[in-house]
């Protein structure tokens, strides 16, 4: 289950000298909070979407909401309201969001020159993860290497999900049945898709 929402952190208050209070009618001072909002996903904050605050009177210590403010009073807490910066910290998820994205984009290069070392210089008990023409997924295992030549034996089940292979990639699944591939061969069903993975 995923838990989000949105939360407010303090960033900035700010006192003001401004109109009579309409609540004890005292002239005095006004102070000014603003908060920003941020979404978050497991209460890790992903992005900030925007600020909100309030006046309190210094004297009677009323809390004036925007709408409830007077107009000089209004007029100052837009202005602290729009030079107010929130902290960096609210963007964290969206930071880890992108180290996570830039060490997925890092272990696929690094996984793709594996794949296509292993298949320029193939070994005996290598295993390519390869989809079917009817969608499915299913693997081959080399049993032999002649020169250019690989010989494979067919996976006697098939999946409907690439991310579940390993579950039919059991010795007891392959037969005695094997055929020949070139390198060159494993090369192009690489590059066209139909064989995704290496596994040695």
């Amino acid at each position: 289950m995923i838990i989000f929402g949105i939360r407010s952190a303090h960033i900035h208050s700010e006192p003001i000298k401004a109109a009579a209070c309409p609540s004890c009618g005292r002239q005095g001072i006004f102070s000014i909070h603003v908060y920003r909002k941020h979404a978050h996903v497991f209460w890790v904050p992903m992005f900030p979407i925007g600020k909100k605050g309030f006046s309190q009177c210094q004297h009677c210590k009323n809390v004036l909401e925007p709408k409830e403010m007077p107009n000089a009073v209004k007029a100052e807490y837009e202005q602290v309201k729009s030079n107010s910066k929130g902290p960096i910290w609210q963007f964290s998820g969206l930071g880890l969001f992108a180290i996570l994205i830039a060490v997925a984009v890092y272990a696929n290069n690094k996984n793709s020159k594996l794949d296509l070392e292993y298949l320029q210089t193939p070994q005996v008990g290598d295993v390519y993860e390869y989809k079917i023409e009817s969608g499915r997924y299913s693997t081959l295992k080399v049993v032999e290497v002649a020169g250019d030549s690989v010989f494979v034996s067919p996976n006697d089940y098939e999946i409907n999900k690439r991310t579940k292979l390993d579950e039919i990639d059991k010795a007891e699944n392959y037969g005695e049945l094997s055929y020949s591939i070139s390198t060159k061969e494993l090369k192009e069903m690489y590059d066209s898709g139909e064989i995704f993975d290496v596994n040695r």
